[in-house]
């Protein structure tokens, strides 16, 4: 009986590349030939940039018993992130790895053998099996999303953003997927966020996402004039985090002006948060002086209070490296000026 193919197997055989074995260097004379792997095989599952990597055994190895040589192999693929080339030694024959599907796609695979009938000396094949995976391309020119953001909002939830291309047709309808590793195929934004008329970001106000996880957005669409061209990102949403403005309270204790302020509430650690205080002065000019400080504490004292000059003070945080590699700048909090009141100015007339 005849297997019929689903929507999902046409797909997967649509996005699949085939390896071709590179000829890179010519074997030493004497040395043991080792084969590079086989049938090298790059297959999208649909998670937007997740792609899984799958090769076979060399012809001239598979006869080879495991008290006669192991094989594994050395994985390479570039990595767009970082700009180089991720390594990674495995004896299966399968991996999965995160790309940037706007950019190329290149793996490549090597052989290595070590054993009984290699003197108990690694061998590594010196051809590579590679593929290399140009962008689609598909869409129309120049219909890519611009100024993509995503802010984690006190750790509560995640708010993803966009801005049209001046060349996306007016009538065009943009949409937004996600997916990560407990998801089985990607899912589509659960509530977008409406700009003039137009999508222009997504609210998972309701749908909670997993931190330290990589998870992968697409914005793709479609116009009069044929699909967009899609954009992909991914991220960690523990590096977005943005947290809630602080509330500052200030008083005069032993001729110190002390400031102290409470932590945002909510999931935000608050070891995490690194704290910027602002001091605006007003002189007896009339001009005003900035100053900040960084702090690890939420309190911060001056030792010196002139009823004279009048300061009023902000603050502001963010996660700290330790908790994050990197964060947005909160809010800054409501200033407190000490004295209270403005200062009134005695102008003299001439």
């Amino acid at each position: 009986m005849a297997r019929k193919l689903s929507l999902t197997h046409l797909m997967l055989l649509a996005l699949t590349w085939r390896g071709t074995v590179v000829q890179c260097l010519a074997l030493t004379a004497g040395s043991p030939a080792v084969d590079p792997p086989e049938d090298l095989l790059i297959s999208d599952p649909g998670h937007l940039g997740h792609l899984d990597i799958s090769w076979s055994v060399p012809a001239a190895v598979r006869n080879l018993t495991p008290e006669c040589a192991r094989c594994v192999y050395q994985l390479e693929y570039f990595n767009t992130n970082t700009g180089s080339w991720s390594a990674v030694r495995t004896a299966r024959r399968s991996y999965r790895a995160q790309f940037d599907l706007m950019k190329d796609v290149r793996v490549r695979v090597y052989t290595l053998l070590d054993g009984p009938c290699t003197n108990s000396t690694v061998i590594k094949s010196q051809n590579y099996t590679e593929v290399v995976r140009r962008p689609a391309g598909t869409g129309v020119v120049g219909t890519e999303v611009q100024d993509f953001l995503c802010v984690y909002q006190n750790m509560k939830h995640l708010e993803c953003r966009w801005r049209r291309s001046p060349k996306t047709p007016a009538d065009s309808l943009q949409s937004f997927y996600f997916w990560h590793r407990e998801l089985d195929h990607a899912e589509e934004c659960p509530k977008y966020i409406m700009l003039g008329g137009v999508r222009s970001g997504c609210d998972f106000t309701d749908k909670p996402l997993p931190d330290f996880t990589d998870i992968n957005f697409c914005v793709n669409g479609s116009s009069p004039d044929g699909l967009l061209r899609p954009s992909f990102f991914s991220l960690q949403i523990q590096n977005h985090v943005k947290p809630e403005p602080a509330q500052l309270h200030l008083h005069v204790e032993a001729d110190q002006l002390q400031l102290q302020w409470e932590r945002p509430a909510g999931r935000v650690p608050g070891h995490c948060l690194d704290w910027e205080v602002e001091q605006n002065q007003e002189g007896p000019d009339g001009k005003m002086k900035s100053e900040k400080v960084n702090v690890q504490q939420t309190s911060f004292a001056l030792t010196s209070v002139h009823d004279k000059d009048r300061s009023c003070f902000r603050v502001r945080s963010k996660l700290s490296r330790y908790c994050a590699d990197r964060s947005f700048w909160s809010e800054w909090s409501q200033p407190a000026c000490y004295p209270a009141t403005k200062l009134r100015r005695h102008v003299k007339s001439h």
